[in-house]
């Protein structure tokens, strides 16, 4: 299975560390953020994965080349350079499906989350399954109280709920949640999950490892204290 890495934003909260560098390309404990994941997609087997940029995407490809260092083949699905900007989560997405095929793990560039799993038998379960998506969620950060989707007795997630969780910005994907979305159009990701839940086809699990949303400069300086 494909992936694709989030990492076209601007990164405004992280000002004015992103006034020079994506915030995916931000170091942690040594290697920018984003390498993590690509270890992590390299151990779990993942060996193709797109990168969509847009805010100083010229560095993308200058700090992380092919992919090869890795193990994996990365293509750059370039935003700011075809668009003038960024696309947005579900205008992300629907730029690359091409490079995607059917069913394909998404996840948010500036996520630290180094123990988890990009599982290819969770992958393969998904595709079996015939859902248009499964998302991670994580126990409501300070910042965000009222989360985003709870979880119901059958494992599929639900908006209107009062035990909500927050989506970890990491999930599985099937090309048709994204019908309609335009190529080249602004599109954010809730409106198509909103669809998506309405019919039954979004699936959730509760994610219990170390999980990290890089928002501000304090938040990157605690983590690589902790390193």
């Amino acid at each position: 299975m494909k992936a694709l890495i989030l990492a076209a934003g601007r990164g405004e909260r992280m000002r004015p560390l992103t006034d020079h560098a994506p915030k995916p390309l931000l170091p942690v404990r040594g290697k920018p953020l984003i390498e993590w994941h690509l270890e992590a997609l390299a151990r779990a087997g993942v060996r193709e994965v797109v990168v969509n940029t847009a805010w100083l995407e010229e560095q993308f490809p200058a700090a992380l080349g092919d992919g090869s260092r890795w193990g994996v083949s990365i293509r750059y699905s370039m935003e700011g350079r075809d668009h003038g900007g960024a696309l947005d989560i579900a205008g992300g997405v629907a730029k690359a499906l091409p490079w995607l095929g059917e069913a394909f793990w998404v996840v948010s560039g500036d996520i630290f989350a180094p123990d988890f799993d990009f599982s290819a038998a969770a992958a393969e379960r998904f595709e079996r399954s015939g859902r248009l998506a499964h998302l991670w969620l994580v126990p409501n950060p300070p910042y965000h109280p009222g989360g985003d989707f709870g979880i119901d007795a059958n494992g599929l997630a639900q908006r209107d709920v009062p035990d909500r969780l927050t989506w970890a910005s990491f999930g599985l994907y099937r090309a048709a949640l994204f019908d309609g979305v335009a190529p080249g159009t602004v599109a954010p990701l809730l409106p198509q999950l909103l669809r998506g839940i309405a019919q039954g086809r979004v699936s959730a699990e509760r994610y219990l490892g170390r999980w990290e949303n890089v928002g501000t400069p304090a938040q990157l300086e605690a983590l690589n204290h902790e390193g």
